[in-house]
């Protein structure tokens, strides 16, 4: 008689023993037996913390892994209650449980997931991706490597194209059926406020430009015509990817399903180029990405969306990258290098702001 199988339960990393990944990999069809394993921290995450498991077995099977990372709520307890209060966590397992199936845009295989009623507490058990290595925000990207982005952008948002039965899932944010949000303009505009004096020696006079029009305008931006929705994953930017390296890896790969939308997908496009390309080579190159973006939308059966609809909805795209810059910097844990990448992202989204006179769509 074969070994009855076990679910395993939800667990933060230090409780996780090898009976435990035994049951990981034995829910999820492969006949193994984990001996022994260690486990290392992994990532730059800010709301959650990721370990990869390196396994030794007791008894192997052909498809069993060497490795595995794990996903965790923050052992900070400010950002675990920013991950709790925007529904980071809950939001993630439901992606993956239920709508990575669908998804063409590459993300790991998810071998095991599940988070408790309140999304307070979660694990995600995924492949590990390494030889590839997580992009860098702070580093960029390549212009080969933004190419390959562009085209997943395309993927993710043409297998949701108007789907409109995202509406009824109330852990999507900006569906009908999802509560209201717990952002609102005068949680913005304080953070915002916070987030200058924090920052006030490090701060260019066209950004605080930007974020005074942004914050005391929030309801324009709200309220303003949208173009075609779609799953936007809301925070597209380099350290939420994996590269492929000369040692291996897929291509691309995109990580950290934790706020994801339904809305203009454009935004993600924005909001990536805006971050991940200095300032001259986005200019130089806008173009180009866009036609690429469009031409996958059009090659996966998107119709009646124009290049010049696209422009629209691409040109207001980075008010997101810069809302997200000032907004996380003062709800998770301050680290240096945080501060770095909050500043880097700012500065990128209110140069790309400008150059699109974007602020005029909030009037």
């Amino acid at each position: 008689m074969s070994a009855v199988i076990t679910k395993p339960d939800i667990r933060r990393p230090a409780a996780i023993d090898a009976p435990w990944l035994t049951a990981v990999l034995q829910s999820a069809g492969v006949d193994a037996v984990v001996k022994s394993f260690e486990a290392k921290n992994v990532g730059t995450g800010q709301i959650g913390e990721s370990v990869r498991f390196k396994l030794a077995y007791e008894r192997d099977a052909e498809d069993a892994p060497r490795s595995l990372v794990g996903k965790f709520p923050s052992p900070d307890d400010t950002s675990r209650g920013t991950g709790i209060m925007l529904g980071n966590y809950l939001r993630e397992v439901r992606f993956y449980q239920q709508l990575a199936p669908r998804a063409q845009v590459n993300t790991p295989r998810c071998w095991f997931t599940d988070t408790d009623e309140t999304g307070g507490e979660f694990v995600l058990m995924m492949e590990d991706l390494s030889p590839a290595e997580q992009g860098d925000q702070l580093r960029g990207v390549t212009l080969d490597q933004a190419r390959l982005v562009v085209e997943q952008a395309a993927r993710l948002h043409g297998s949701f194209w108007g789907d409109e039965s995202l509406d009824d899932l109330p852990w999507v944010q900006g569906a009908k059926a999802a509560p209201a949000s717990a952002v609102t303009p005068e949680l913005v505009s304080g953070l915002w406020q916070g987030f200058r004096a924090r920052y006030a020696e490090r701060l260019k006079p066209h950004w605080i430009e930007v974020g005074e029009a942004l914050t005391s305008r929030w309801s324009g931006l709200s309220e303003r015509e949208q173009g075609p929705r779609t799953l936007a994953h809301h925070d597209f930017r380099p350290d939420n990817m994996m590269f492929g390296t000369p040692a291996g890896g897929h291509p691309v790969t995109v990580l950290d399903w934790q706020s994801f939308t339904y809305a203009t997908g454009a935004t993600d496009v924005a909001y990536f180029l805006a971050g991940a390309l200095a300032p001259d080579v986005r200019r130089a190159h806008e173009a180009e990405f866009l036609e690429l973006y469009l031409a996958e939308l059009t090659r996966l059966g998107v119709t009646g969306y124009s290049m010049a609809d696209l422009r629209r909805d691409y040109g207001v795209g980075a008010f997101q990258l810069f809302l997200t810059a000032f907004f996380a910097s003062m709800v998770v844990v301050q680290t240096p290098r945080g501060d770095d990448m909050f500043m880097q992202m700012l500065g990128s989204a209110a140069d790309h702001i400008l150059d699109h006179d974007a602020l005029a769509a909030l009037s």
